[in-house]
């Protein structure tokens, strides 16, 4: 048998894209690029610090990886990585590094969600398509597994037409406030992405122990791949567990595919693997 070792000298390098004498946190792109170099190593686990579903990735067989940290403009993070060897001995580093994000997406998205300040929005039962899923695949941009018809959810989840979402922008960034009196639409358990006051199992329902919350929120350039004609390329993410918009079995970075002073039509990521859900709500 071979014999059993511990992962030695492991390093964390980064190189915080745009960092020069003047910019010391980066050019504002968020980006940095991580690699991790260590002795009798099989794989690494890396957790970058922020709040995000997917806590300790494994890294790319090379030790190599690019990261883009959000925060509101500087902030530190703390990276922490695991080593594992053959034998399944560990070793954990740590790494902080602080990191300028700016991002300025068109004013024309914020003044339709904001409108004088804050508005209220709630899905739009009345349409066709107010709610669906697809794959969560770049090239499909349409609820093409199931769409919701008009008034799809009343009779079994009215919750999801009463709940009201209300985005501000205050002194101290943006801000969600959930109002839900007849509780969150949703699935359970770890589907439900750690929303309080949902039970940890049941069927899709709405759940009267959450009846709302507050956050902050970040814009944030789209990942999904999603071709610029199709969406605005924009995307909100969400602070913490406290909140959700429309569906609560969802991650908490919800692309904009358009925005009107009257409707808004969003994408977001399902907690369930390779499930992309499809929301339209109305300004109230």
């Amino acid at each position: 048998m071979d014999s059993i070792t511990t992962p030695s000298s492991v390093v964390i390098n980064t190189k915080i894209i745009g960092q020069d004498a003047t910019h010391p946190e980066g050019d504002g792109s968020g980006n940095v690029e991580i690699s991790v170099t260590g002795n009798n190593v099989l794989y690494y686990h890396i957790d970058y610090g922020v709040e995000t579903p997917k806590k300790f990735e494994v890294m790319p067989a090379t030790g190599k990886t690019t990261y883009q940290f959000v925060s509101d403009s500087v902030k530190t993070f703390r990276i922490t990585v695991k080593a594992y060897s053959a034998g399944a001995n560990v070793t954990t580093v740590t790494k902080d590094i602080r990191v300028r994000f700016i991002f300025n997406p068109d004013p024309a998205i914020a003044n339709n969600l904001f409108g004088t300040g804050s508005k209220t929005w709630s899905v739009d039962k009345s349409i066709a398509g107010h709610f669906g899923v697809g794959p969560w695949d770049p090239t499909s941009v349409t609820p093409v597994w199931w769409s919701a018809g008009v008034n799809e959810k009343v009779a079994c989840c009215n919750c999801f037409y009463t709940a009201t979402f209300t985005f501000a922008k205050t002194a101290n960034g943006n801000t969600l406030t959930v109002a839900a009196p007849n509780g969150a639409f949703t699935k359970t358990g770890d589907l439900a992405n750690g929303l309080p006051g949902v039970p940890a199992t049941g069927e899709e329902a709405c759940y009267p122990g959450y009846t709302g919350g507050s956050s902050n929120f970040l814009f944030l350039p789209s990942k999904s791949g999603i071709a610029a004609s199709a969406t605005t390329k924009v995307a909100i993410a969400l602070s913490g567990n406290n909140t959700f918009i429309g569906y609560g079995a969802v991650q908490k970075v919800y692309e904009i595919m358009s925005i009107d002073a009257n409707t808004m039509y969003l994408r977001v990521q399902g907690t369930e693997t390779g499930n992309a859900w499809y929301l339209k709500l109305k300004a109230n």
